[in-house]
């Protein structure tokens, strides 16, 4: 780990390799897990503005589970803030291709123009996770099975995860702070290479 301002950086970030290879794991994420992405509260309150322009690009059991549930909610184990689930799987706002990768309906508006928030922090970044703390956060690489082929694609490449997530690291800390850690990346670059 090294501090970067307020974050606590792990150096797996730096180290991993991954790119997302959606023609292999099909987007398996949105799909199967355990509870919905992390929101922030300001998220929280975007959700609720935006949907009415997201669910056009939803599925039918997306709706139906955002409609009785809401458009996020306070999970029971840790009382964090997330998207809601369809049975308790799939994430609600997802969709499918026409070759059958699960998709962001929320993305697909933004790409669309009609919304001008991409989708959650917390999925723009995966496969780093944030946890904030009170005095800092950490930031993690977060490793799942599912991911195989990812992480495969990001060897091949030689794309380390935090090039791969420049834009949502940009997002969550700002340019300053990704220049710093690109120094640091340099620097560990160097030191493998020597």
């Amino acid at each position: 780990m090294f501090q970067l301002g307020k974050t606590l950086v792990s150096e797996s970030i730096l180290e991993k390799e991954f790119v997302c290879n959606l023609s292999a794991c099909k987007g398996i994420c949105c799909v199967d897990g355990d509870a919905g992405a992390p929101l922030d509260k300001e998220e929280v309150v975007i959700l609720e503005e935006i949907y009415p322009k997201v669910k056009r690009y939803m599925t039918a059991e997306g709706i139906a589970a955002v409609e009785s549930q809401g458009t996020s909610i306070v999970s029971d184990e840790d009382k964090d803030l997330e998207t809601p689930l369809i049975n308790g799987k799939a994430c609600a706002y997802i969709n499918y291709d026409e070759k059958g990768v699960a998709k962001c309906a929320i993305e697909d508006a933004y790409n669309q123009g009609e919304v001008d928030w991409k989708k959650p922090v917390s999925c723009h970044l995966y496969p780093v996770r944030v946890r904030e703390y009170t005095e800092f956060s950490a930031v993690n690489y977060h490793s799942w099975g599912i991911c195989d082929d990812a992480c495969s694609l990001g060897e091949e490449l030689g794309i380390p995860v935090y090039k791969f997530v420049k834009e949502a690291l940009i997002r969550k800390f700002g340019e300053d702070w990704y220049a710093e850690l690109e120094k640091v990346g340099a620097d560990l670059n160097n030191k493998n290479t020597k």
